[in-house]
């Protein structure tokens, strides 16, 4: 299981616009977030061991933070023709198997997560109610496989300072994943 980290994208970077589907089809754009104070854009998939570690603890906070008015929104941008576990049908039986109360969304073309700079499966980016970038970096310390549950303390605090008119506490610690899977001559050149 090799592990990329973050590419750790420069704070005050504008949310990049996107209008994707979700498996069902519903097209998402940033827009259709824009009462919220605050934003978190998760690029993530199925089938990583980084993401299925922490799939109902991220569920958990989706839930505990959209009562704060906090919107969630996943993409996933694996290449689903090399990687048929992160096909359309499978996100759908994945969302509805781990009750997810966001938007799981497609990025065929891989071109938005290409303008966040995604580079690994699960990637955060939490936006402020400007949607500037405010924190970009770790769900947490624990780790497939190293003993700790996931709590998400590290994106907790981010959302509690974000949502409450703070700064984000520095350092910022990249999240560290599978890394996303290209198309064939798709992968940016931040991704080496």
């Amino acid at each position: 299981m090799a592990a990329t980290e973050s590419t750790m994208l420069p704070l005050g970077t504008e949310a990049p616009d996107f209008a994707l589907p979700d498996p069902a089809g519903k097209v998402w754009a940033r827009a259709d977030f824009a009462a919220a104070p605050a934003l978190l854009v998760v690029f993530m998939c199925n089938h990583c061991p980084y993401v299925i570690h922490l799939k109902q603890a991220l569920t958990a906070f989706a839930a505990d933070y959209a009562e704060r008015g906090l919107a969630v929104v996943a993409i996933n941008a694996n290449d689903a023709a090399q990687y048929p576990d992160d096909a359309p049908d499978k996100m759908a039986e994945d969302a509805a198997a781990h009750g997810y109360g966001f938007p799981y969304l497609i990025d065929e073309s891989q071109t938005v997560a290409a303008a966040y700079h995604a580079i690994c499966t699960p990637d955060f980016f939490l936006f402020d109610g400007d949607r500037g970038l405010a924190y970009r970096g770790q769900f947490d310390a624990s780790r497939p496989n190293s003993g700790g549950p996931a709590t998400g303390a590290d994106l907790r605090a981010a959302a509690d300072a974000v949502l409450g008119g703070r700064a984000v506490a520095q350092p910022q610690v990249p999240s560290i994943g599978c890394s996303i899977k290209w198309k064939p001559g798709n992968a940016p050149s931040y991704a080496g």
